[in-house]
């Protein structure tokens, strides 16, 4: 089949994760006990040493991923966040006004924040020696993000679709290896076919809440001689409607993500002439995402390097790329233009905020 889509077998370079749970464990356990210490200060160097071994160890065609961010970037990102949040709340307690107008700036500032965040992000990875970079402008991510939110929001999630197609072009459109682009246009009526199944089961979840807020409504009243609290009956009876409904949304929300993250990238293109390629099952993605929770959850979080390994490496092996050519000529030719930004000479600027 891959002969029939790709016109050579070997034209396909899948993802390769070369990690282990064992490797991470001792990189998650110092982690998390610096950042017990340092009361989350740490985070920032621990999400550093985290990004480089999942990056170092992800290979496409023989070659690994680097990570170049410094802890002390991502802190002074995460630092300026924390500090508008507190100054926004002991406002909002003592002048709701200015608390309110706060609320409004971050929104103003959110599409710049994200567009930060992206270019940030891009310039601090690169393959064989040589960076990712992100041109999009803060107009095109409050288009993106904004508008795209709420047309999705409005239309009660069916022109999510749409919504989703101007935030992937966005971002993709905008995205440099080197001097090479990125390119996607995914179609519409691909993103409703991966859209369908989700919206469904999000009206399921609805419908679930509602007959079973309906009757946890009447069965309160009626059992209102008990010796439980009327109220209290009736709030724990709605918070049993709403579970069931939480769990079919998330189930609905991971099969929309991981079907437009197919759709989008098996449309993606890299210098206009190699594809990108995602082959990822709905079905076995959600089966990964529930079993790690499990074992997570059972193991008091003692598996979850365990879990973090087993869900990166599905999603990079089926990941990848297929190129016309030889990914070292695509190389060779961003070198012997001049035009390939290196890692020794990139400059760090910038903070991740952390979106």
């Amino acid at each position: 089949m891959q002969q029939a889509v790709f016109g050579r077998a070997d034209a396909l370079r899948r993802g390769e994760f070369r990690g282990s749970a064992g490797e991470y464990f001792g990189i998650w356990i110092v982690n998390i006990l610096l950042t017990i210490i340092t009361v989350g200060i740490y985070s920032a160097w621990a999400k550093v040493r985290r990004n480089r071994y999942f990056y170092g160890n992800t290979f496409v065609d023989g070659h690994s991923f680097d990570y170049h961010a410094r802890g002390l970037q991502i802190f002074i990102g995460r630092a300026i966040v924390f500090g508008y949040i507190v100054a926004y709340n002991l406002l909002l307690t003592f002048s709701p006004i200015i608390g309110g107008i706060l609320a409004l700036l971050m929104l103003v500032l959110l599409p710049w924040i994200v567009m930060r965040s992206l270019r940030f992000n891009a310039r601090v990875t690169s393959y064989r020696n040589i960076r990712f970079d992100f041109v999009g402008k803060t107009g095109g991510a409050f288009f993106a993000i904004i508008v795209g939110g709420l047309v999705s929001f409005f239309s009660l999630g069916i022109l999510a679709p749409f919504a989703s197609r101007w935030l992937y072009r966005y971002i993709f459109n905008n995205l440099r290896y080197g001097d090479r682009a990125f390119e996607t246009d995914p179609k519409i009526g691909a993103l409703y076919r991966v859209w369908l199944p989700a919206f469904l089961l999000m009206l399921v979840g609805a419908a679930v809440a509602g007959v079973l807020g309906m009757a946890a409504y009447y069965g309160a009243v009626e059992g209102a001689d008990t010796s439980m609290d009327p109220e209290a009956q009736l709030v724990l009876s709605i918070y049993g409607a709403l579970i069931p409904a939480l769990v079919l949304w998330s189930v609905a929300a991971i099969f929309y993500r991981i079907g437009v993250r197919n759709v989008v990238m098996n449309s993606a293109r890299f210098d206009r002439r190699h594809s990108l390629f995602s082959d990822l099952g709905r079905l076995r993605y959600f089966w990964i995402v529930i079993s790690n929770l499990v074992v997570t959850v059972l193991t008091l979080s003692l598996m979850r390097p365990w879990a973090a390994v087993r869900e990166h490496r599905y999603v990079i092996e089926h990941s990848g790329i297929v190129v016309d050519g030889e990914l070292d000529d695509v190389v060779s030719s961003m070198q012997a233009s001049g035009s390939a930004v290196t890692a020794e000479y990139l400059d760090l600027e910038g903070f991740d905020f952390g979106f």
